[in-house]
Protein backbone atom coordinates (compact mmCIF):
# COMPACT_ATOMS: atom_id res chain seq x y z
CA UNK A 1 0.00 0.00 0.00
CA UNK A 2 1.57 3.52 -1.24
CA UNK A 3 1.14 6.12 1.92
CA UNK A 4 0.40 9.87 0.84
CA UNK A 5 0.91 12.11 3.66
CA UNK A 6 -1.56 14.93 2.73
CA UNK A 7 -5.62 15.27 3.04
CA UNK A 8 -6.36 13.37 -0.44
CA UNK A 9 -5.48 11.50 -2.87
CA UNK A 10 -4.80 11.49 -6.40
CA UNK A 11 -4.63 7.92 -7.47
CA UNK A 12 -4.31 4.41 -5.65
CA UNK A 13 -4.93 0.86 -6.43
CA UNK A 14 -7.71 -0.66 -4.16
CA UNK A 15 -8.98 -4.40 -4.66
CA UNK A 16 -8.59 -4.86 -8.31
CA UNK A 17 -9.21 -1.16 -9.68
CA UNK A 18 -7.77 1.74 -10.35
CA UNK A 19 -9.23 4.67 -8.24
CA UNK A 20 -8.56 8.21 -8.90
CA UNK A 21 -10.17 11.44 -7.25
CA UNK A 22 -12.09 13.35 -10.63
CA UNK A 23 -10.32 16.46 -11.05
CA UNK A 24 -13.03 17.91 -12.86
CA UNK A 25 -15.46 18.67 -10.09
CA UNK A 26 -13.03 20.19 -8.40
CA UNK A 27 -14.00 22.04 -5.81
CA UNK A 28 -17.27 22.05 -5.72
CA UNK A 29 -16.75 18.24 -5.08
CA UNK A 30 -14.49 15.41 -3.48
CA UNK A 31 -15.51 12.30 -6.14
CA UNK A 32 -13.25 9.17 -6.28
CA UNK A 33 -14.37 6.89 -9.03
CA UNK A 34 -13.10 3.18 -9.56
CA UNK A 35 -11.79 2.22 -12.99
CA UNK A 36 -12.01 -1.74 -13.72
CA UNK A 37 -11.14 -1.96 -17.65
CA UNK A 38 -8.14 0.09 -19.92
CA UNK A 39 -10.78 1.36 -21.93
CA UNK A 40 -12.74 3.17 -19.30
CA UNK A 41 -8.85 4.56 -17.56
CA UNK A 42 -7.56 5.96 -21.09
CA UNK A 43 -10.89 8.03 -21.34
CA UNK A 44 -10.77 9.34 -17.44
CA UNK A 45 -7.12 10.32 -18.87
CA UNK A 46 -8.32 12.16 -21.86
CA UNK A 47 -11.39 13.93 -20.14
CA UNK A 48 -8.82 15.45 -17.54
CA UNK A 49 -10.20 12.92 -14.30
CA UNK A 50 -6.56 13.10 -13.92
CA UNK A 51 -4.08 15.41 -15.04
CA UNK A 52 -0.39 16.56 -14.79
CA UNK A 53 2.36 14.72 -16.66
CA UNK A 54 3.51 12.76 -13.62
CA UNK A 55 0.47 11.40 -12.37
CA UNK A 56 -0.64 10.56 -15.89
CA UNK A 57 2.49 8.38 -16.06
CA UNK A 58 1.06 6.58 -12.81
CA UNK A 59 -2.07 6.22 -14.28
CA UNK A 60 -0.80 4.41 -16.82
CA UNK A 61 1.50 1.94 -15.45
CA UNK A 62 -1.69 0.92 -13.46
CA UNK A 63 -3.11 0.77 -16.22
CA UNK A 64 -1.33 -1.51 -17.78
CA UNK A 65 -1.24 -3.85 -14.91
CA UNK A 66 -5.25 -3.14 -14.83
CA UNK A 67 -5.17 -5.36 -18.09
CA UNK A 68 -2.69 -8.22 -16.84
CA UNK A 69 -5.27 -7.94 -13.48
CA UNK A 70 -8.39 -9.07 -15.65
CA UNK A 71 -6.96 -11.17 -18.01
CA UNK A 72 -8.13 -14.44 -18.13
CA UNK A 73 -6.57 -16.09 -20.22
CA UNK A 74 -2.85 -18.60 -20.45
CA UNK A 75 0.92 -16.21 -20.08
CA UNK A 76 0.97 -15.25 -23.35
CA UNK A 77 -2.63 -13.60 -23.11
CA UNK A 78 -2.22 -12.29 -20.39
CA UNK A 79 1.29 -10.05 -21.56
CA UNK A 80 -0.77 -9.50 -25.16
CA UNK A 81 -3.35 -8.19 -23.12
CA UNK A 82 -1.16 -5.69 -20.95
CA UNK A 83 0.76 -4.72 -24.63
CA UNK A 84 -2.37 -4.00 -25.85
CA UNK A 85 -3.41 -1.72 -23.21
CA UNK A 86 -0.11 0.09 -23.84
CA UNK A 87 -0.93 1.24 -27.09
CA UNK A 88 -4.54 2.06 -26.27
CA UNK A 89 -2.95 4.46 -23.17
CA UNK A 90 -0.22 5.89 -25.76
CA UNK A 91 -2.98 7.56 -27.32
CA UNK A 92 -5.10 9.46 -24.62
CA UNK A 93 -2.22 12.83 -24.31
CA UNK A 94 0.55 13.27 -26.46
CA UNK A 95 2.34 15.90 -25.12
CA UNK A 96 3.21 14.11 -21.69
CA UNK A 97 6.17 12.30 -22.03
CA UNK A 98 5.62 10.26 -18.73
CA UNK A 99 2.80 8.93 -20.46
CA UNK A 100 5.54 7.18 -22.56
CA UNK A 101 8.11 6.29 -20.36
CA UNK A 102 5.93 4.76 -17.91
CA UNK A 103 4.42 2.22 -20.05
CA UNK A 104 7.66 1.88 -21.60
CA UNK A 105 8.85 1.07 -18.42
CA UNK A 106 6.26 -1.51 -17.93
CA UNK A 107 6.66 -2.91 -21.20
CA UNK A 108 9.96 -3.97 -20.00
CA UNK A 109 8.75 -5.47 -17.24
CA UNK A 110 6.14 -7.37 -19.42
CA UNK A 111 9.35 -8.59 -21.46
CA UNK A 112 10.93 -10.47 -18.80
CA UNK A 113 7.57 -12.17 -17.27
CA UNK A 114 6.98 -16.28 -18.97
CA UNK A 115 5.19 -18.76 -17.94
CA UNK A 116 3.41 -18.23 -14.64
CA UNK A 117 0.14 -16.41 -15.08
CA UNK A 118 -0.56 -15.20 -11.35
CA UNK A 119 3.38 -14.00 -11.04
CA UNK A 120 2.60 -11.99 -14.42
CA UNK A 121 0.16 -10.37 -12.84
CA UNK A 122 1.80 -9.62 -9.37
CA UNK A 123 5.42 -8.43 -11.10
CA UNK A 124 3.28 -5.50 -12.93
CA UNK A 125 1.23 -4.50 -10.22
CA UNK A 126 4.12 -4.18 -8.31
CA UNK A 127 5.91 -2.62 -10.71
CA UNK A 128 2.75 0.05 -10.96
CA UNK A 129 3.17 0.67 -7.33
CA UNK A 130 6.65 0.97 -7.51
CA UNK A 131 6.45 3.25 -9.88
CA UNK A 132 3.93 5.39 -7.84
CA UNK A 133 5.97 5.09 -4.82
CA UNK A 134 8.83 6.54 -6.80
CA UNK A 135 7.16 9.42 -7.91
CA UNK A 136 5.91 10.43 -4.33
CA UNK A 137 9.91 10.46 -3.18
CA UNK A 138 10.63 12.20 -6.45
CA UNK A 139 8.49 15.34 -5.97
CA UNK A 140 10.58 15.36 -2.50
CA UNK A 141 14.07 15.10 -4.16
CA UNK A 142 12.36 18.60 -6.45
CA UNK A 143 11.20 20.39 -3.84
CA UNK A 144 14.20 20.08 -1.35
CA UNK A 145 16.22 21.38 -4.31
CA UNK A 146 13.76 23.87 -5.13
CA UNK A 147 13.04 25.15 -1.00
CA UNK A 148 16.83 26.61 -1.10
CA UNK A 149 16.00 29.32 -4.64
CA UNK A 150 13.02 30.56 -2.45
CA UNK A 151 13.60 33.50 -0.31
CA UNK A 152 12.07 33.80 3.24
CA UNK A 153 9.32 35.86 2.44
CA UNK A 154 8.33 35.85 -1.24
CA UNK A 155 5.47 35.81 -3.17
CA UNK A 156 5.64 32.94 -6.11
CA UNK A 157 3.39 33.00 -9.25
CA UNK A 158 2.26 29.54 -10.59
CA UNK A 159 0.51 28.87 -13.66
CA UNK A 160 -1.89 25.74 -14.16
CA UNK A 161 -1.77 23.05 -11.60
CA UNK A 162 1.49 21.35 -10.73
CA UNK A 163 0.82 19.91 -6.96
CA UNK A 164 -0.53 16.65 -5.36
CA UNK A 165 -3.17 16.53 -8.21
CA UNK A 166 -0.63 16.54 -10.79
CA UNK A 167 1.56 13.89 -9.30
CA UNK A 168 1.25 11.06 -7.07
CA UNK A 169 1.52 13.23 -4.36
CA UNK A 170 3.35 16.56 -2.88
CA UNK A 171 3.94 18.18 -6.32
CA UNK A 172 6.48 19.52 -8.32
CA UNK A 173 6.23 23.30 -8.62
CA UNK A 174 3.69 23.02 -5.44
CA UNK A 175 6.53 20.48 -4.08
CA UNK A 176 9.15 23.21 -4.13
CA UNK A 177 6.48 25.31 -2.08
CA UNK A 178 5.64 23.08 0.07
CA UNK A 179 9.35 22.30 1.12
CA UNK A 180 9.95 25.80 1.17
CA UNK A 181 7.49 26.16 4.16
CA UNK A 182 8.38 22.91 5.58
CA UNK A 183 11.89 24.11 6.20
CA UNK A 184 10.48 27.53 7.63
CA UNK A 185 10.14 29.94 5.28
CA UNK A 186 6.70 32.04 4.50
CA UNK A 187 5.62 32.16 1.05
CA UNK A 188 2.80 34.11 -0.47
CA UNK A 189 1.29 32.40 -3.57
CA UNK A 190 -0.23 34.04 -6.36
CA UNK A 191 -2.32 31.18 -8.50
CA UNK A 192 -2.63 32.04 -12.40
CA UNK A 193 -6.56 30.49 -13.12
CA UNK A 194 -4.94 29.19 -16.00
CA UNK A 195 -8.07 28.92 -19.02
CA UNK A 196 -9.74 27.49 -20.53
CA UNK A 197 -10.07 24.36 -17.84
CA UNK A 198 -8.70 26.80 -14.98
CA UNK A 199 -6.62 24.26 -13.38
CA UNK A 200 -5.03 27.42 -11.20
CA UNK A 201 -8.34 28.32 -10.01
CA UNK A 202 -10.17 25.10 -9.51
CA UNK A 203 -7.36 23.01 -8.51
CA UNK A 204 -4.27 24.57 -7.24
CA UNK A 205 -5.99 26.98 -5.11
CA UNK A 206 -8.22 24.33 -3.77
CA UNK A 207 -4.87 21.77 -2.86
CA UNK A 208 -2.92 24.72 -1.67
CA UNK A 209 -6.10 26.15 0.56
CA UNK A 210 -6.99 22.67 1.93
CA UNK A 211 -3.00 22.19 3.26
CA UNK A 212 -2.99 25.35 5.02
CA UNK A 213 -1.34 27.92 2.20
CA UNK A 214 -1.60 31.97 1.90
CA UNK A 215 -3.20 31.47 -1.65
CA UNK A 216 -4.55 34.07 -3.66
CA UNK A 217 -6.23 33.41 -7.52
CA UNK A 218 -5.47 36.21 -10.31
CA UNK A 219 -6.83 36.30 -13.66
CA UNK A 220 -4.06 35.10 -15.99
CA UNK A 221 -4.21 38.79 -17.67
CA UNK A 222 -2.86 40.04 -14.64
CA UNK A 223 0.22 38.40 -14.26
CA UNK A 224 2.38 40.90 -16.21
CA UNK A 225 1.13 43.39 -14.96
CA UNK A 226 2.19 42.29 -11.04
CA UNK A 227 5.34 41.59 -12.66
CA UNK A 228 6.51 44.60 -13.66
CA UNK A 229 5.10 46.13 -10.44
CA UNK A 230 7.71 44.12 -8.49
CA UNK A 231 4.79 42.21 -6.54
CA UNK A 232 5.86 38.97 -7.57
CA UNK A 233 9.58 37.18 -6.51
CA UNK A 234 9.84 34.32 -8.55
CA UNK A 235 8.12 32.28 -10.94
CA UNK A 236 7.65 27.86 -10.37
CA UNK A 237 5.64 26.14 -12.68
CA UNK A 238 5.96 22.10 -13.77
CA UNK A 239 6.06 21.04 -17.37
CA UNK A 240 5.08 17.97 -19.46
CA UNK A 241 8.28 17.70 -21.35
CA UNK A 242 11.56 19.03 -21.47
CA UNK A 243 13.24 18.57 -24.64
CA UNK A 244 16.99 18.11 -25.08
CA UNK A 245 17.93 21.97 -25.61
CA UNK A 246 15.83 23.20 -22.28
CA UNK A 247 12.48 23.73 -23.95
CA UNK A 248 9.79 23.75 -22.10
CA UNK A 249 6.35 22.60 -23.01
CA UNK A 250 3.55 23.31 -20.48
CA UNK A 251 -0.07 24.09 -20.48
CA UNK A 252 -0.72 27.50 -22.64
CA UNK A 253 -0.05 30.78 -21.39
CA UNK A 254 2.99 29.33 -19.83
CA UNK A 255 5.28 31.23 -22.48
CA UNK A 256 3.54 34.45 -21.91
CA UNK A 257 4.05 34.28 -18.40
CA UNK A 258 7.97 33.34 -19.38
CA UNK A 259 8.10 36.04 -21.62
CA UNK A 260 6.55 38.66 -18.89
CA UNK A 261 9.12 37.36 -16.65
CA UNK A 262 11.64 37.96 -18.19
CA UNK A 263 10.84 41.83 -19.22
CA UNK A 264 10.69 42.04 -15.20
CA UNK A 265 13.83 40.78 -14.44
CA UNK A 266 11.99 37.72 -12.55
CA UNK A 267 13.32 34.67 -12.15
CA UNK A 268 11.41 31.62 -13.95
CA UNK A 269 11.98 28.35 -12.60
CA UNK A 270 10.62 25.06 -13.96
CA UNK A 271 9.98 21.75 -11.22
CA UNK A 272 10.26 18.47 -12.98
CA UNK A 273 11.10 14.72 -12.53
CA UNK A 274 13.62 13.39 -14.43
CA UNK A 275 10.94 11.31 -15.98
CA UNK A 276 9.60 14.42 -17.96
CA UNK A 277 13.65 15.20 -19.39
CA UNK A 278 13.09 13.95 -22.90
CA UNK A 279 16.31 13.73 -24.09
CA UNK A 280 15.41 12.01 -28.19
CA UNK A 281 13.41 15.53 -28.73
CA UNK A 282 16.13 17.43 -29.97
CA UNK A 283 14.00 20.71 -29.40
CA UNK A 284 10.47 22.14 -28.47
CA UNK A 285 9.76 22.36 -31.97
CA UNK A 286 9.73 18.32 -31.95
CA UNK A 287 7.15 18.12 -29.31
CA UNK A 288 3.48 17.51 -30.07
CA UNK A 289 0.95 19.99 -29.38
CA UNK A 290 -2.32 18.37 -28.20
CA UNK A 291 -5.62 20.32 -29.36
CA UNK A 292 -8.17 20.16 -26.74
CA UNK A 293 -12.10 20.05 -27.50
CA UNK A 294 -13.60 23.14 -28.39
CA UNK A 295 -16.42 22.71 -25.66
CA UNK A 296 -13.68 23.44 -23.12
CA UNK A 297 -13.40 27.29 -24.48
CA UNK A 298 -17.28 27.78 -25.30
CA UNK A 299 -18.60 26.44 -22.50
CA UNK A 300 -17.89 27.24 -18.59
CA UNK A 301 -19.55 24.23 -16.74
CA UNK A 302 -22.77 23.82 -18.82
CA UNK A 303 -23.23 27.76 -19.66
CA UNK A 304 -21.79 28.23 -23.06
CA UNK A 305 -20.01 31.90 -23.47
CA UNK A 306 -18.90 31.65 -27.18
CA UNK A 307 -21.39 32.39 -29.41
CA UNK A 308 -22.97 29.58 -31.66
CA UNK A 309 -21.23 29.04 -34.96
CA UNK A 310 -17.75 30.51 -33.95
CA UNK A 311 -14.88 28.76 -34.99
CA UNK A 312 -12.29 27.81 -31.95
CA UNK A 313 -8.91 26.93 -31.16
CA UNK A 314 -7.65 25.21 -28.21
CA UNK A 315 -4.04 23.99 -28.34
CA UNK A 316 -3.71 23.06 -24.70
CA UNK A 317 -0.03 23.52 -24.27
CA UNK A 318 3.00 25.76 -25.22
CA UNK A 319 6.56 26.06 -25.86
CA UNK A 320 8.39 28.19 -23.63
CA UNK A 321 12.31 28.57 -24.97
CA UNK A 322 15.34 27.31 -23.16
CA UNK A 323 16.52 31.61 -23.10
CA UNK A 324 13.59 32.09 -20.66
CA UNK A 325 14.29 29.26 -18.28
CA UNK A 326 16.14 30.36 -15.30
CA UNK A 327 16.56 26.60 -13.87
CA UNK A 328 15.03 23.37 -14.10
CA UNK A 329 14.38 21.99 -10.71
CA UNK A 330 14.74 18.23 -10.80
CA UNK A 331 14.86 15.18 -8.55
CA UNK A 332 19.08 15.26 -9.78
CA UNK A 333 19.35 18.79 -9.13
CA UNK A 334 19.22 22.42 -10.39
CA UNK A 335 20.15 22.21 -13.54
CA UNK A 336 20.92 25.87 -15.47
CA UNK A 337 21.94 27.13 -18.99
CA UNK A 338 23.79 25.76 -20.90
CA UNK A 339 21.10 23.15 -21.30
CA UNK A 340 22.19 20.92 -23.46
CA UNK A 341 25.48 20.04 -21.73
CA UNK A 342 24.36 20.53 -18.27
CA UNK A 343 20.81 18.10 -18.78
CA UNK A 344 23.46 15.42 -20.73
CA UNK A 345 26.06 15.46 -17.99
CA UNK A 346 23.41 14.40 -15.94
CA UNK A 347 21.58 11.99 -17.99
Amino acid sequence: MIEEKKSFRTIFWRNGAVVMIDQRFLPREETYNEYRDVEGLAEAIESMVIRGAPAIGVAAAYGVALAAHNSTGDAQQTLDAAQEAGVRLSRTRPTAVNLFWAIERMRKVAQTQRGDVAEIKRRLLEEAERIHAEDLELCRSIGRHGAELVPDGATILTHCNAGALATAGWGTALGVIRSAVEAGKKVRVLADETRPFLQGARLTAWELQRDGFDVTVIPDSAAAHLLSRKEIDLVVVGTDRVAANGDVANKIGTYGVALAAKAAGVPFYVAAPWSTIDLETPTGAQIPIEERPAREVTHVGATRIVPEGVKVRNPAFDVTPNELVTALITDRGVIRPPYTENLRAKA
